[in-house]
Order: C-alpha cells, then sequence, then structure tokens
C-alpha cells in the first residue's frame, strides 16, 4: 500500500508538472499578459547597469514607467531570470479601451461604422484569365470593406463596436503606443526639463535596448490561441516564399499587419515590376535584331588598327553592332513613353489604394497632427495657427535660413569630393597604364605567360575599379551619417518632410556616386583626345597624362559593358546582403536559445532576437530600386536588355523583402503614408532626364548619325550604299610629323612606325589630310555631321515630351469611377452621421419637451439636409 501510495504521488506529481509546464509553455508563446486576456501591444527591454549611469539609466526607467502609469498604459515586467540570457527585462505594454479610444480621437484614426454597399465592376473575364495568379479571398481580402469615419470618442455607439478588444486591429493600437511613447517625458516634476522625453532618446542613450510590436505568432505554423490572428503565418504561406513569384502580392493583408507605409511600397515595387514585363519585352526583340543583322552590314566586316592603341590592339566593331543600331534608336523612344505610361498608371493605381485604405484626407492629417517630438521640443517660439487657430512651435525664418544653406553646402561640398575622387581614378588609370607599359616591356622575357593574358590596359582596368569600389562604400558610408546629422539639424516639422530632405539628399549623392562614371564614358571619354601628334593632355598640360581615349570599336560599347557590370554586379550584391546578412546575424542571435524546448522560447524573447527594422528601413528599399530605375532609363540606349536585368532581379526582390520581412525582422510599427512621398518627384526629373540622356547617347556615342550621314550624302556613287564607310570615317596623318616625345623608343622599332615603308596611319576623326592648306582641322563633313546630330537630338526630344505630355494629359491620375466613389461615399457618410445626430437630437427632445419633437426634428432634418448636400455635392 505503501508503495502504491508513493508511486501514485509521484504520478501526480507529474502530471502536476506536465500541467504547469504546459501552462508555462502557452503563457510564454503568446501576445497576452500572464491573465491571458490583456493583450500585448509593444514589449521595451532594457538590461542591468552596474556603472554609475547605470543608476541614471534606473532613475530615466522609473519616471518613464511612471508617466506612462499616468497616462493609462498597463504595464507588467518579466525579470532577468526568465531571460535566454539571464540580464534582459521585458517590459510588456497594454493599451486599455480608454487610452485606446483617446488617442483615436486624437489622431482622427478612421474606423468603420456600416459596411460598404456600393457594388464593385470588376471584369469577369479578366479574373478567368487571371485565375492561375491569384491567392484565395480570405487572403487578399482579410475583412469586408468599410464605410470609415474618424473616430469620435462622443459618438461610441454610431460605429460598429462588437468587441471593444478587438475593435482596433494590432497594428493600430502598435501605432497609438508608440505615438505616446514618443512623447512621454522621464523627467521630474520639479525639472520640467522639456528635452528629456520620448521613447527615442532613451533608446540612443542605452536606458532601454529595444523598443518593438510583437508578431502574432511563428512563422512557419499559426498560433495555438485561437483569439490570435496568425496573419504573420499567411503572409508567410502565401507572400514570403519564393515559389510563389508567379502570384499577386495580398496587399490588403500587407497593410492590414505592417501598416499602409510598408503596404504602398510593395504595391509600388510589385505595379514597377509588371510593367518592367513590357519594357523587357521590347528589349529583347531590340537585341533580336541587332543579333539577326550582325552579319547583314558592310562595315562590320572590316578590322582596322588605329595608330596610337596598343599594337595588340584591333578595333573590331562588329561587337558594337548588337546595340548600336536602328532598333536601339526606336528603343530609346519607346523607354521614353513607356516610362510617361509606367508614372501615369501608377498614380492612377496610387489613387485607387488612397481610396481602398481610407488616405484620401491624410496628407492634412499629417501636417497638422503628427508634428516630430523633436521639433515640438527643438522650437521653444510658439504662434497661433491660422486654421486651426491653436498655438502651435515654430522654427524663425532666419534660423530656416541659416540652416538650410549650411545644410545646401555639405551637399555641394560632398558631391564636389564624388567628382573630384572620380578625376582623381582618371588619373590613376593613365598614369599606372604607362607604369603597367613600362613594366611589362622591361621584364618582357619573365613575363612572357602572363603577359599574354595581362595586358597594361587590363591590369590598370581591374585595380582601378576596385580603387573605384571601394572609394564609393566609403563615401556611401561617411555621407549616409552626414546626411542624417544635416537632415536633422534642419529640424523638419513632420516625419514626412523628415523623409523628404532626407530622400532628396541621399539621391542627388548617390545620382552622383553611381552614374558619374556613366556619364563620364558617355559624354565626355574619347571627345576631348585632339589627334595624333596634338594630343590634349589632362590638367592642360602641365602632366604627362593624355586624355583617355575610347576603345577602338568606340566608347558605346564601353559604356554597355560598364552599365552591365554595375547593374548585375550590384543587383546580385545586393540581393546577397539583404538576404544574408539579416539570417546571419538572426543566427547568432538566437544561438543560446536554440538549446532550450521550443515552448519555453517566449514570443518577446524570439522578436527581440530578430533585426530592428529601423525608421529609414524603406528608405533604402526606395532607393535602391530608384537607382537601378535610372540605370534602365538614363542609358538605356547603350543596352536595351537593361529592363530584362532589371525584371529578373525584382522577381527575386519582391520575394526576398517579403521573405525579410516576415521572418527577419521585428515587426514594424504600423505607419500611414498616401503616396511615395518624394521618391515621386525624384522618378519625374529622371524620366525627363532620361530622355536627354538617350538622345546624346544615339547622337554624340553612337556612330547611327554619322553613318546616316555618310549614307544619304557622302556614299559612293549614284545608289545609296554603306560601301567604303569605314575608310571614310578614318583621318589621315603622316608619320614623320610625329612630335619627338610622341614617338616610340627607338629600342622597340614597331613595324607601323618604319617611315621607308608605310609612310601614314589612320584615326578615326573627320580632319583634312597633310598637304591640305587646312591639314589637321575638321573638315566639312564634321560640321555636317555634328549640325546632324543637333538636328536628331531636337528631333528626338520634342517628339518624345510631345508623346509624353499628351499621354499625361489623356490619361487622368484619379480614375473616374474612383472620383464617384469618393464623392458618393462622402455624401453616404454625411448622410449617416446626419441622421445619427437627428435622431441622437430625437432622444433628447422626447426627454425634454415631450410631444413638441417632430416639428422641432423636422425643421433640423430640413436645415441639415441642405447644408450636407451642398457640400457634399
Amino acid at each position: 500500500m505503501s508503495r502504491a501510495g508513493e508511486g501514485g504521488g509521484k504520478e501526480m506529481s507529474s502530471w502536476v508538472i506536465f500541467n504547469l509546464f504546459c501552462m508555462t509553455s502557452s503563457i510564454k508563446d503568446s501576445v497576452y499578459f500572464r491573465d491571458g486576456v490583456r493583450r500585448i501591444d509593444f514589449v521595451l527591454s532594457y538590461v542591468d547597469d552596474q556603472t554609475k549611469d547605470g543608476e541614471k539609466k534606473l532613475e530615466r526607467r522609473k519616471e518613464f514607467e511612471a508617466n506612462l502609469l499616468k497616462v493609462g498604459l498597463q504595464l507588467e515586467t518579466e525579470d532577468k531570470s526568465e531571460s535566454d540570457d539571464g540580464k534582459t527585462y521585458f517590459l510588456k505594454i497594454h493599451t486599455p479601451w480608454e487610452v485606446l479610444a483617446t488617442y483615436a480621437d486624437v489622431l482622427k484614426i478612421k474606423v468603420p461604422f456600416k459596411v460598404n454597399d456600393i457594388p464593385s465592376h470588376q471584369e469577369m473575364t479578366v479574373k478567368c484569365f487571371s485565375k492561375p495568379f491569384r491567392l484565395p479571398e480570405t487572403v487578399m481580402n482579410p475583412e469586408p470593406d468599410y464605410f470609415t469615419s474618424p473616430f469620435d470618442k462622443n459618438k461610441i455607439d454610431f460605429f460598429l463596436i462588437d468587441n471593444k478588444e478587438t475593435f482596433f486591429p494590432p497594428s493600430t493600437r502598435n501605432r497609438i503606443v508608440y505615438y505616446i511613447l514618443a512623447r512621454c517625458p522621464y523627467y521630474k516634476e520639479e525639472h520640467k526639463d522639456k528635452d528629456k522625453k520620448g521613447i527615442k532618446r532613451l533608446l540612443n542613450n542605452g536606458t532601454y535596448t529595444a523598443a518593438f510590436p510583437l508578431h502574432d505568432c511563428r512563422y512557419w505554423k499559426p498560433s495555438k490561441d485561437s483569439n490570435c490572428e496568425s496573419e504573420r503565418y499567411n503572409l508567410y504561406k502565401y507572400w514570403a516564399r519564393f515559389f510563389r513569384f508567379y502570384k499577386e502580392q495580398p496587399l490588403n493583408l500587407i497593410r492590414k499587419y505592417y501598416g499602409e507605409k510598408i503596404g504602398i511600397y510593395f504595391a509600388w515595387l510589385g505595379f514597377y515590376t509588371e510593367m518592367l514585363t513590357y519594357a523587357a519585352v521590347v528589349g529583347l526583340i531590340c537585341f533580336i535584331y541587332g543579333l539577326f543583322t550582325y552579319d547583314e552590314n558592310v562595315w562590320q566586316r572590316l578590322i582596322v588598327c588605329v595608330c596610337w592603341s596598343r599594337p595588340s590592339s584591333l578595333c573590331l566593331f562588329q561587337q558594337s553592332n548588337l546595340f548600336d543600331n536602328v532598333g536601339t534608336v526606336f528603343f530609346a523612344i519607346f523607354m521614353g513613353i513607356w516610362v510617361t505610361l509606367f508614372l501615369e498608371f501608377w498614380k492612377r493605381r496610387q489613387a485607387r489604394l488612397e481610396y481602398e485604405w481610407d488616405l484620401v484626407d491624410f496628407e492634412e492629417e499629417q501636417q497638422q497632427l503628427q508634428l516630430r517630438p523633436e521639433y515640438e521640443t527643438k522650437c521653444t517660439g510658439r504662434r497661433l495657427n491660422r486654421i486651426t487657430q491653436e498655438m502651435e512651435p515654430y522654427l524663425p525664418i532666419t534660423s530656416q535660413c541659416a540652416r538650410f544653406c549650411l545644410s545646401g553646402t555639405t551637399v555641394l561640398f560632398w558631391m564636389a569630393l564624388i567628382i573630384a575622387s572620380m578625376i582623381g581614378v582618371i588619373a590613376y588609370r593613365l598614369a599606372v597604364y604607362a607604369a603597367f607599359s613600362s613594366i611589362m616591356k622591361e621584364n618582357s622575357t619573365k613575363l612572357q605567360v602572363v603577359g599574354s593574358l595581362i595586358t597594361p590596359q587590363l591590369a590598370t582596368s581591374v585595380t582601378a575599379s576596385c580603387i573605384n569600389f571601394v572609394i564609393i562604400m566609403v563615401l556611401n558610408f561617411l555621407y549616409e551619417r552626414v546626411a542624417i546629422w544635416i537632415t536633422d539639424m534642419e529640424i523638419p516639422k513632420t516625419h514626412l518632410e523628415y523623409e523628404n530632405k532626407l530622400t532628396m539628399k541621399m539621391f542627388f549623392f548617390q545620382f552622383v556616386n553611381y552614374y558619374s562614371s556613366c556619364f563620364y564614358v558617355a559624354f565626355f571619354k574619347g571627345k576631348f583626345v585632339g589627334y595624333p601628334g596634338k594630343y590634349t593632355y589632362m590638367f592642360g598640360g602641365q602632366s604627362n597624362l593624355r586624355n583617355e581615349e575610347c576603345d577602338p570599336g568606340g566608347c558605346l560599347i564601353e559604356l554597355t559593358t560598364q552599365l552591365v557590370i554595375v547593374m548585375a554586379g550590384k543587383q546580385v550584391w545586393g540581393n546577397i546582403q539583404e538576404a544574408l546578412v539579416p539570417w546571419l546575424w538572426n543566427w547568432w542571435g538566437s544561438r543560446k536559445a536554440r538549446n532550450h524546448p521550443e515552448s519555453l522560447y517566449s514570443r518577446w524573447e524570439q522578436d527581440h532576437d530578430l533585426q530592428n527594422f529601423s525608421q529609414l528601413g524603406l528608405f533604402y528599399e526606395y532607393l535602391e530600386m530608384v537607382i537601378q530605375f535610372g540605370f534602365i532609363t538614363l542609358f538605356v540606349a547603350s543596352f536595351p536588355l537593361a529592363p530584362l536585368l532589371a525584371l529578373l532581379n525584382n522577381i527575386i526582390e519582391v520575394r526576398v523583402d517579403a521573405w525579410k520581412f516576415t521572418t527577419q525582422f521585428r515587426r514594424p510599427v504600423a505607419a500611414k503614408a498616401h503616396s511615395i512621398g518624394a521618391w515621386e518627384e525624384i522618378l519625374n526629373g529622371v524620366a525627363i532626364l532620361s530622355v536627354v540622356t538617350n538622345a546624346f547617347i544615339v547622337a554624340f556615342t553612337s556612330d547611327m548619325i554619322p553613318r546616316l550621314v555618310y549614307y544619304y550624302a557622302y556614299h559612293p556613287g549614284d545608289s545609296p550604299t554603306m560601301e567604303g564607310y569605314i575608310n571614310n570615317s578614318l583621318s589621315i596623318y603622316e608619320i614623320s610629323q610625329f612630335p619627338e616625345h610622341n614617338r616610340p623608343d627607338q629600342s622597340e622599332n614597331p613595324v607601323w612606325f618604319n617611315e621607308t615603308i608605310i609612310t601614314t596611319c589612320r584615326y578615326r576623326d573627320y580632319r583634312y589630310p597633310p598637304g591640305h592648306k587646312r591639314e589637321y582641322s575638321h573638315s566639312m563633313q564634321f560640321w555636317h555631321i555634328l549640325a546632324a546630330k543637333l538636328a536628331f537630338i531636337i528631333i528626338m526630344e520634342h517628339v518624345v515630351f510631345v508623346v509624353k505630355f499628351f499621354v499625361a494629359w489623356m490619361i487622368p491620375d484619379v480614375p473616374s469611377e474612383v472620383k464617384a466613389r469618393i464623392k458618393r461615399e462622402r455624401y453616404l457618410i454625411q448622410e449617416y452621421l446626419h441622421n445619427y445626430e437627428v435622431e441622437k437630437l430625437k432622444l433628447q427632445l422626447s426627454q425634454s419637451n415631450g410631444g413638441h419633437v417632430q416639428c422641432d426634428a423636422a425643421q433640423i432634418m430640413a436645415a441639415e439636409r441642405h447644408q450636407v448636400l451642398s457640400e457634399c455635392l
């Protein structure tokens, strides 16, 4: 009996331990407080610090948390003994209904009050064809479409509130909490130090180590809690997997989980990728046309040696015909129109999203209500806002001008630094080329094997490219911090204004950083080299550095090569960096947790081990895509396959970004945005500039115009032909007229410099031959070609711009259907609000005046209805 009782006791104790373990594990992997009722809306983490500075941090935390309690937030702390590392505390924050309602009223958050009964018009045929690309309706539209109105705490019964705990979705809840955290002070009441406020400063000074909202579940399996949405799991299952690349994106679910700002980014990225399909197809057709006409041109069959090039160099004009043909000119014009269609159709797509996501009137709310805490803190002056009739902080105009001038000067300095570094690399190439040539000449016997593979030009190009890459990376690293510093110094008023200012600074810098070398090859390299016997030198002849010349095949093939290397290299490296680096950091950060049972790995610890998504996280995503957009538009005349490379990259980019957001980053704080912001203006600017650059590339970098001029004006015989074009494009120089410093060393004695055998050499230019009264000056054909180039630029630009403006005028920014639905919704909202107010007034009058209700209510209804109709229509 005693043994049986003992055994039963052991079984009972084991069962109790098992139950306690299950309860503990369910509490751990949960988004609720220990009571299982109150939802965790935000988490702050901090560590013990035994130093003197640790006492200050402890004091700040006490004051900050006390002020959070005064606001009405509810807090729960997880002791460090419960954490993996044994030293991290987690402060969980819950926002009760009263606080949510108060701040939803302050922020004018739109909430549903009636199911939208306006029928949506969708083409059945389109649905039929797009079925393989569509996702389940529950994923695409996770909630019904509602009529919404700004929340009013005094009209609780007007809104569709079934459950106060779930009325505000988690994204709205964490947005409200962050708004409170960003403005909550941590000073004592007697000090009133207004500079000491906000979670951002507490994170910067190390008081807290992290602040983040929680994901709702693990990404690879749904939550066990039936009250939890498991939206992260659905996003991973239907969106973040690469093999879903052909499926549409669940934009409504992305917006619901991450907020409108991230939703707009993925909508834009998806639309941009979709539009790239058309450009890639046309570009591929143009490339195939170049392949099929590869052997049809007479001038492509010749091989010519140029007198000032290295002896082993051959002028292979054949390769350039793949890109330098009539199809490329057509493609350059097509891309000028494509970019307009892309921007105009995106505006329409954006207008639809604004309507569907309740962002139509968001900009005004953003400007008036969401001032940056830094602006409120640093601007001590106050003035009356004429619109709100309330006192608000402001920055004096004199201070604004001084800060703007300092900011502009800094940006110009750094842009000049990039240009100076590029000139330095060019000087390096010229100097090192001569040095490598001398070394290889002196050690020709020792370098017999290597010398045939590594030429001086190849060695120079490789080392110069490495130096250029290092300079770009270093300047990027430094300028990123400088740009943030000068933007902070300007003290922008709102978050939107802050991002727009930083966007413009970073883009101008990146524009010069990434495109300067392409502009140099396209428009400067080989244009100012002079001619044999009278070369042009860098720094005005004060050095022996002769200006760089193009390869014998022309600069277009060099521009094509550089564009391929930069685009492909940047895209491959960018995707590896975006996917690999966060994964490695997370793998290293969670190494201790992997040794514990999965059930004891709490939800807040799981998210704490992920990478933080910074406030500027989307900024870098946009920047990467806009730089790519510049490559495929500004220089597309030199490489028609650029849109195809961009398309393949973006198909991967969408899923890599989705995987990264869903699995590798903490859940970002939800934020609203009604558009892509300053990026839209940048895209417009790049689109206009692309027409000019492509016209100049066709005119001055390619051989298209000289060939056409020869074909129609300088051809031999009666009928137009390209016979003799190569000979016509090469000028003659008398070898005996070479200055001494341009002659080869006597020890070399090259065959082509033997004056008794060969008296002249040829070079690419249009100059009068020796013996002419204007010898070596530009011939009349040169001026005819120049006139034809300028005429082509003017005609192409005017044709493309006229078509662009016509297309932009023909396509309205907001679809007529959306305009009608916005007006209809506004009218119905006013109608429902009016009826609500009338019913409320009836109830009040019935309680006070008895039978006089109908007349008063009818009069009020007639007057108010007239006002509603006049305002809405």
